[in-house]
């Protein structure tokens, strides 16, 4: 067994303001330079990001993710085992979500408070990110946004994500990635499921995400925004304008990196070990000096 296999994973929860009990994943590094929160999307759950959390372990990261509101181990709780109801969150709604996602921040903090803090966002994850940034801009001391869109109704696609791969046999996980594998898994997962954002966060919620960068982010916040060029929630020129957005707002290391050919998933995708080298020295240049 490689050490990358031996890397422990504990688990732990808290309460939310709304008495929801949320469940969250630790990965720990014996001395680590810094910590990884894991923000995962719609219709999925933390332990998805179980490989990738080892990798950033083994280049010297603690890693915190919590299952959110509605999804995974958190939304089978919260349901009481109905998983016909995963993606409800429940009281508070996209707020509360995001508020856990802060909440579990302040946890990190309080465990690791010498260690500089990168959020890794990732789909919906990465679009409540961006909302969390704009209400607390100095939440991390870096920001990987990762199959994320600019937030506008021009540039984020808001129906059918699987529409270009449409057969008549088609699973409609295609647009996750080209290894059909992680379409299987996800499909065989009893805590993944398809999402439909009106119907599980209602029309306020799902209006809530749209939107775009906001005033007072700090400077030398760090910005990576990763994706595929194929992945279907971004539209057209999006991830462009989203950088050019955040440089407009005064930070000044953002970055665009697209992987061509690439679908939603880029950790899940063909290149994933180029991806995953990439994101983690990314991160090393930028808080672990």
């Amino acid at each position: 067994m490689s050490d990358i296999e031996a890397t422990a994973r504990t688990e732990f929860s808290y309460t939310d303001d709304h008495g929801i009990e949320i469940f969250v994943y630790e990965w720990a590094a014996e001395e680590p330079v810094g910590v990884v929160q894991i923000s995962h999307g719609i219709g999925e759950h933390a332990k998805r990001y179980d490989a990738f959390a080892r990798r950033l372990v083994a280049a010297g990261f603690t890693v915190y993710a919590d299952d959110h509101r509605g999804h995974g181990e958190t939304g089978r709780a919260q349901h009481d085992g109905d998983l016909s109801k995963m993606g409800r969150l429940g009281p508070g709604g996209l707020q509360a979500a995001e508020a856990a996602i802060l909440q579990l921040t302040g946890i990190v903090r309080e465990r690791h408070p010498e260690l500089p803090v990168v959020m890794f966002a990732h789909s919906w994850g990465s679009l409540m990110a961006q909302r969390i940034l704009n209400e607390h801009p100095r939440a991390w001391e870096a920001l990987v946004l990762s199959g994320t869109a600019f937030r506008t109704f021009k540039h984020m696609e808001s129906g059918d994500l699987n529409a270009r791969w449409k057969t008549d046999d088609a699973n409609g996980f295609e647009w996750l990635s080209r290894e059909p594998a992680v379409a299987e898994a996800f499909i065989a997962d009893p805590l993944c499921f398809a999402a439909d954002i009106l119907k599980l966060f209602g029309v306020a919620d799902g209006l809530r995400l749209f939107g775009k960068p906001g005033h007072g982010i700090p400077q030398e916040l760090p910005i990576l925004i990763v994706s595929g060029s194929e992945d279907p929630l971004n539209r057209g020129d999006g991830l462009r304008l989203l950088a050019e957005a955040y440089r407009k707002r005064g930070v000044r290391d953002v970055t665009v990196k697209l992987y061509p050919g690439a679908r939603h998933e880029t950790l899940n995708e063909t290149n994933r070990e180029d991806v995953t080298a990439d994101l983690t020295t990314w991160m090393l240049e930028r808080v672990a000096s």
